[in-house]
């Protein structure tokens, strides 16, 4: 057929033709300003995954950043404008709760937990707005087409959206908590709260009338807060920052209600069904590559583990290096007294009298780790990535949760068969030592992790995939006003169809009051008429 077979060099520039090819995008490269102001080192790993993916599929990206993204070596495409130094907003968290320290978050209540994230928005993002760089962007001379779309967190950091008006471009958030009840309202869908629990409780979505009714509570609760509370500080704000310009910025209800998409990470199992607009979709565990080679002194010490090995991490805002002495003492009291070993992200590096079988290291490659096949519990605080890793790698968890999602990502666990969650303050030997050895013996655990690391990963798109296609589609569709919910054009009142049961009970009440007129004329037509017949 040919004049002439095909050399072994031909048949490689061909076969790298083709892959090429299959490999090359045709999506038009866009503009993209992304703003992740907030410093939760955690955060990261959701907003680095994406942001990553973006530069690699040919966009441009502009990020405002609170940790820097230069060690993944984006290349040109990729700019930072880094917020320096980093907010330390614990040191306002801690004075305002009147704790002690980060582990004794675990007694405070609901709504606590919304006035903390109050103060640590208002603080974290004030400090951002007011870096020099910021201001540049904030003060740009031309905006309208420097950007095709923004890119921001869905976490306290509102007035930023501003930043959407001045640049005229449409609105992606992503969100490192999950779904969360507010974000209903923002989306235009009347969330039910008789199944769908506010996220800082550890209701499941099959609840009792008392739960049911306190859950009602935070949930409205919440709502009122954020809108006569936390909103008018957050107005201000927009005002302090913005207000000097020509351009007429809404207030921050308005602005959340202008979001096209809301990336949110969490997925089926991990999260219940609830009821979702187009506009809101689930990417959990975007975070997590294939494995890579672990450093030669874990991957010897996980290798040579006969009995197993638990990984110990409580993430990167509380830290193993700050707990309390008494349960220090307990933690290496049990480990050492286990035939398992144990791998400790321990911040410090210094405990004395060290039991043998324990390795601690200031930082871990958490994920890698975990797909150790030798790991056999995952001592964790019940954080969304760590609980995915812990699922997506199907290892059995041991949690400990302190403050906000944490309670309701470990009491799912719980309930689904996987996990064993125990509140911090009430660990102790016996506890513990329980707790790891049912996880550790009871196969029913391993085999409930597994076969829902098996729903976890199965998926029509992948979750870096299908973050890309919406943040396209948005661009492609001039902010996708197809996908807006009209509940957003409707007012509070007419939301929560407050006018609708206004005009019921009123109804009802004209009704009655009809009724009770009526009997009684009634009533006094028949006294009448009986005195008539007696005179």
């Amino acid at each position: 057929m040919f004049g002439k077979p095909f050399t072994q060099s031909t048949v490689a520039i061909v076969m790298l033709w083709m892959l090429l090819c299959c490999h090359s995008t045709s999506t038009e490269g866009h503009r993209i300003l992304a703003v992740f102001s907030f410093p939760g080192k955690s955060h990261y790993m959701m907003h680095s995954a994406l942001i990553r993916e973006l530069v690699q599929r040919g966009h441009q990206v502009t990020m405002v950043a609170a940790f820097s993204l230069k060690h993944l070596n984006l290349g040109h495409n990729y700019t930072e404008i880094l917020i320096e130094p980093v907010y330390d907003f614990w040191s306002d968290v801690i004075p305002f709760l009147k704790a002690d320290n980060i582990f004794d978050l675990t007694t405070i209540g609901v709504l606590d937990y919304h006035y903390m994230l109050e103060v640590i928005g208002l603080t974290t993002t004030e400090h951002a707005l007011k870096q020099p760089k910021i201001q540049e962007l904030i003060n740009h001379p031309h905006p309208r087409g420097e950007y095709d779309l923004l890119l921001c967190e869905q976490f306290y950091q509102e007035p930023f959206l501003a930043l959407a008006h001045l640049y005229d471009i449409p609105v992606v958030t992503s969100g490192t908590l999950g779904f969360e009840n507010h974000m209903s309202q923002m989306m235009g869908l009347l969330s039910p709260w008789s199944f769908v629990p506010h996220g800082f409780t550890d209701y499941s979505d099959r609840m009792t009338f008392k739960e049911r009714l306190l859950n009602t509570y935070y949930s409205l609760g919440e709502d009122i807060l954020r809108e006569y509370h936390y909103f008018p500080q957050m107005d201000r704000m927009v005002q302090k920052y913005f207000g000097h310009l020509n351009v007429s910025i809404p207030s921050v209800s308005k602005m959340e209600k202008n979001i096209s998409v809301m990336l949110l990470n969490s997925h089926i199992p991990l999260s219940a069904p609830v009821p979702l607009v187009p506009g809101m979709v689930f990417v959990g565990g975007m975070h997590i590559y294939p494995p890579k080679k672990l450093p030669q002194d874990i991957q010897q010490f996980l290798d040579e583990a006969p009995e197993g090995a638990i990984y110990f991490s409580l993430g990167s805002n509380v830290q193993s290096k700050d707990m309390p002495d008494d349960k220090l003492r307990i933690f290496l009291d049990v480990f050492a007294s286990m035939k398992q070993r144990v791998i400790w992200k321990f911040e410090n590096e210094s405990i004395v009298n060290l039991p043998k079988n324990i390795l601690i290291k200031k930082w871990l490659p958490q994920s890698d780790i975990l797909a150790h096949g030798n790991v056999k519990v995952f001592i964790t605080h019940g954080g969304l990535f760590g609980t995915q890793e812990g699922v997506h790698h199907g290892v059995p968890m041991l949690g400990i949760p302190f403050y906000c999602d944490q309670q309701l990502n470990l009491k799912k666990a719980e309930r689904n068969g996987y996990a064993i969650s125990l509140h911090f303050q009430s660990i102790t030997h016996d506890v513990l030592k329980d707790a790891l050895n049912r996880l550790i013996y009871d196969a029913s655990y391993h085999d409930n992790v597994k076969r829902y690391s098996n729903i976890f990963r199965d998926r029509p798109i992948q979750s870096r995939d299908a973050a890309v296609y919406w943040i396209e589609y948005v661009i492609r569709h001039k902010g996708a006003p197809q996908i807006r919910s009209a509940g957003l054009d409707l007012t509070w009142y007419q939301f929560y169809l407050l006018d609708v049961i206004a005009f019921v009970v009123a109804a009802l009440l004209l009704a009655s009051l009809a009724i009770v007129i009526l009997v009684r004329q009634i009533l006094y037509g028949i006294r009448q008429r009986r005195k008539i017949k007696m005179n």
